[in-house]
């Protein structure tokens, strides 16, 4: 190929077909539960239960394993054969007789999407250091138009029918396999990877690295308790028709300004605010506005106040990225597959926790039985977390930066052209003693 900007191009598409994916078959899929049940709603919310936990479960064996992977034989294979998994799985759950069979095909869509930490390595591959931050946000910008796009699409096809999702998600992941297959280069060198290790593969033995220097570990820590606190949003819709009678299309409105808000923050400020103050600073004041909204909508008298606490709290979004680009300057290039897939298992914990303790938490500040009435306690908490986050991102280090960047959509894609690319192979790697200075 002559040019290689095609190859984020592909990864910021594969990023947003998989959450798009997802997104269709939110609401489907309870429905599709529901009819394989008889109506029966008590075991239907049992089942659906069971299947969050299945993902997550998957996701947090998986994205290691796929991580490793990727450091020995690649990116291009690991995503491409994820990116094929996903489609038929979406095909087999489409035409599944029985639930056990649709039970098997989540099981399945949890590994495969476990694929996203291996795309995220691709662009520490082809992007400099400095241009790294920017570029994960551009990342959050493919997952807020997914989330945007994807449950409303969903509920329209579902209208006719709920398996109808699935074929239409299944299409996309194919598509986007045909495009990848055909376009898109290598991003990992052979003389760059690294030998296959089991205890680097299973998920206790890749939260290791997150160890192995003592400013990634505190990273890791931050991420943690910000991964945790994005749970709050299971509580989201029970929250906002508890206390602003709202109905679905309302909560669904709603979720629709997060996800656009989400896409323009992302993409627009992420690298603007690195560029100017740097990754530690931009990491803690994106904190700040996330805590600060928590609390603003939990404090929120009306429907409208809560509302606006939206773009507050997605502020909050320029720390991620942030985060994750100091989290590559600390390990060598051989491990970037390895660190993502450690942080997504990591992210994993917190979505098989998350729900369960926010939505406890709002259930016992909302029963009449008990002297404490407070409904807004779930995001009070959110806010402490975050609170707690941005004491710590102070006492990180800023990286020395050789070169300054923005992460404006057109320069990110400049990174990855020829150049670009071999600008990326010729930087050395990080040895040991480097990550332990």
């Amino acid at each position: 190929m002559k040019s290689r900007q095609a190859a984020i191009i592909f990864i910021l598409v594969t990023a947003t077909l998989d959450i798009l994916a997802m997104g269709l078959i939110i609401p489907v899929l309870p429905k599709l539960i529901l009819d394989f049940l008889g109506g029966e709603m008590t075991d239907a919310a049992k089942w659906s239960a069971r299947f969050a936990v299945v993902f997550a479960l998957m996701q947090f064996f998986c994205s290691p394993l796929l991580g490793v992977l990727s450091d020995r034989f690649g990116r291009r294979p690991i995503i491409l054969l994820s990116n094929l998994g996903l489609g038929l799985d979406y095909i087999v759950m489409a035409m599944a007789p029985t639930l056990n069979w649709l039970f098997l095909g989540r099981i399945i869509s949890g590994i495969t999407t476990s694929s996203i930490p291996t795309a995220m390595a691709y662009i520490s591959d082809v992007t400099p250091k400095e241009k790294r931050a920017g570029a994960f946000g551009m990342i959050g910008v493919a997952f807020g138009i997914g989330f945007t796009l994807g449950p409303g699409l969903g509920g329209l096809l579902g209208k006719s029918d709920p398996r109808l999702a699935f074929w239409v998600a299944g299409g996309l992941s194919l598509l986007n396999w045909l495009w990848g297959y055909f376009f898109v280069p290598e991003s990992l060198a052979k003389e760059r990877r690294q030998e296959f290790a089991l205890r680097r593969a299973n998920p206790v033995g890749s939260l290791k690295l997150l160890r192995s220097h003592h400013e990634l570990w505190r990273l890791a820590t931050i991420q943690f308790l910000a991964y945790l606190a994005h749970n709050v949003f299971s509580v989201w819709a029970l929250y906002a028709m508890y206390k602003y009678t709202w109905n679905t299309d309302d909560t669904g409105y709603s979720l629709v300004v997060v996800g656009i808000v989400t896409a323009i923050i992302s993409g627009g400020l992420t690298g603007r605010m690195v560029k100017r103050f740097g990754e530690k600073v931009t990491l803690y004041i994106g904190q700040f506005f996330g805590a600060s909204g928590m609390v603003l909508a939990g404090l929120a008298k009306t429907g409208a106040t809560f509302i606006g606490s939206i773009p507050i709290i997605s502020l909050w979004n320029i720390s991620m990225p942030a985060a994750q680009g100091m989290m590559t300057h600390r390990v060598s290039e051989r491990e970037q597959g390895e660190l993502q897939g450690a942080i997504q298992s990591m992210r994993s914990i917190t979505f098989i926790i998350g729900p369960w303790l926010f939505l406890r938490i709002f259930g016992w500040f909302i029963d009449p039985r008990h002297p404490i009435h407070l409904p807004g306690a779930p995001f009070y908490l959110a806010g402490a977390l975050l609170f707690a986050a941005m004491i710590l991102s102070m006492q990180i280090k800023q990286p020395d930066m050789t070169a300054e960047g923005t992460a404006t959509s057109s320069e990110i894609l400049a990174e990855v052209s020829p150049e670009g690319i071999a600008a990326s192979e010729a930087t050395q790697e990080i040895d040991e003693g480097e990550r332990s200075s």
